[in-house]
């Protein structure tokens, strides 16, 4: 049986209609009817409500519908890489910012009498920031082609 059929049944089961079935689980009465067609699947908040609410484990909802397994299991991917995406990004964001900074020094003291020192050394600026871009460009690039390809 797939989950729109099971979901069917389980709420003709107990009397209600799609918009009663809806207000619980606080989605449109639209939703309901998709998920009912098979023209649309819930996320896995509402899988978890539904199984809540008929008294059913999630497992018999997923397993009843081979499309609905393989939605849930994207969906999980999706949500567990562009965490890991964002700390790829903000390194090299601040290896890009690092070296406006040091560009932005560097312009100041030839334009200027002044004559501020790069902590650290101009070594560290260099091969610093290059490598927190570069780390950061490779580690996120990697993330992005491996969800392609799940």
């Amino acid at each position: 049986m797939v989950f729109g059929e099971k979901l069917k049944g389980e709420r003709n089961k107990r009397g209600w209609s799609q918009e009663e079935l809806a207000e619980q689980l606080f989605v449109s009465r639209q939703s309901v009817s998709k998920w009912e067609n098979g023209q649309n699947y819930p996320s896995i908040e509402v899988i978890i409500k539904i199984s809540d609410l008929f008294g059913l484990t999630i497992d018999e909802l997923l397993r009843s519908d081979e499309e609905l397994t393989k939605k849930v299991i994207k969906d999980s991917k999706q949500l567990a890489h562009p965490k890991l995406k964002l700390v790829f990004d903000l390194l090299f964001m601040l290896g890009l910012a690092l070296m406006f900074i040091k560009i932005g020094i560097l312009i100041l003291n030839k334009l200027t009498e002044l004559d501020i020192a790069l902590f650290g050394g101009t070594f560290s600026w260099n091969i610093g920031t290059i490598a927190l871009m570069v780390v950061g460009g490779i580690g996120s690039n990697v993330l992005k082609d491996k969800f392609k390809e799940e």
